[in-house]
């Protein structure tokens, strides 16, 4: 069984690299719009707090999230918005340290579980160190979406390759949501980090592949850029589908980015990988891990 501890850490750090985007931030600036329609910083970090606390109940009282997840199923169509604009309601001191609070009790709580425990969410019950990788997935989308808002760009750092090994493994899920059934072969994927290692997936002698900038990858199954704005590339009519359809997050396709360039994004562009995970619906369920 893995040890969460790494992905827990890269968590940590990664959340404080947004901490330290926002802390300073004057109200005018929690008010700036994100890529997200309708959605300012005060809304993107409304919604990782809203998350973290649901993840938190997952670990801690399963009671508690069960009646959350109720909730959410009884409101599919609007429960994450709704969570995202009462917390960006609060006077933005009031929503950092909601946000630091939570997400400090989430890390307590999961490195203090259990080797082997399982705990509910959206989707299938999930292990402390899936359940941390969801929520870095989570936290550097959301990010990524506050940094555009505030003309910043982050260095990209070897942290995601926790983003990287979610998005391989979401493959088979990506094509059930778009009701296809996914290819019985696998894939070889060929990825290179921010500091140049090499981080490869699947049978090396595969005919279907694809290769190119980690960073490009997870920028692709968060649907945070475009297909056409990236460096990736793909051998074999099954990979070059895939690079169209991939999702790492839970729930219905995703519309994505338009290419740079083409207009206006479409309604729901850039929203969340919805952070709590909207409960699947239809075809495929996610793996562990994969809460969008």
């Amino acid at each position: 069984m893995a040890d969460p501890t790494p992905v827990i850490d890269d968590l940590r750090a990664e959340s404080a690299r947004l901490d330290r985007l926002v802390a300073r931030l004057t109200p005018e600036q929690w008010a700036l719009s994100t890529p997200a329609p309708h959605w300012t910083v005060a809304h993107q970090i409304a919604h990782l707090a809203w998350t973290d606390r649901a993840a938190l109940a997952a670990v801690t009282d399963a009671g508690a999230f069960q009646a959350l997840a109720e909730k959410a199923l009884a409101t599919l169509d609007s429960f994450v918005d709704e969570g995202a604009q009462e917390g960006a309601g609060l006077p933005p001191g009031e929503l950092l340290a909601t946000w630091r609070t939570g997400r400090d009790a989430l890390d307590r709580a999961l490195r203090a579980a259990a080797p082997g425990a399982r705990f509910p969410w959206f989707g299938p019950p999930m292990a402390a160190a899936s359940m941390a990788t969801a929520r870095l997935m989570e936290t550097w989308a959301h990010g990524l979406d506050v940094a555009e808002a505030l003309g910043v760009t982050p260095a990209p750092t070897d942290r995601i390759r926790h983003i990287v090994r979610l998005g391989v493994r979401t493959r088979d899920f990506a094509y059930g949501v778009h009701h296809l059934t996914p290819p019985a072969e696998e894939f070889h994927v060929r990825l290179t980090s921010p500091s140049g290692e090499v981080w490869a997936y699947g049978p090396k002698d595969a005919a279907q592949r694809v290769t190119g900038p980690a960073l490009d990858f997870c920028l692709l199954v968060t649907q945070r850029a475009h297909r056409d704005d990236l460096a990736l590339t793909a051998e074999g009519p099954d990979a070059d589908r895939w690079l169209d359809i991939a999702q790492a997050f839970a729930g219905p396709p995703g519309s994505g980015r338009p290419p740079k360039g083409a207009g206006r994004p479409p309604e729901g562009a850039g929203r969340p990988p919805e952070g709590a995970g909207r409960p699947p619906e239809g075809a495929g369920r996610p793996p562990e891990g994969s809460g969008r």
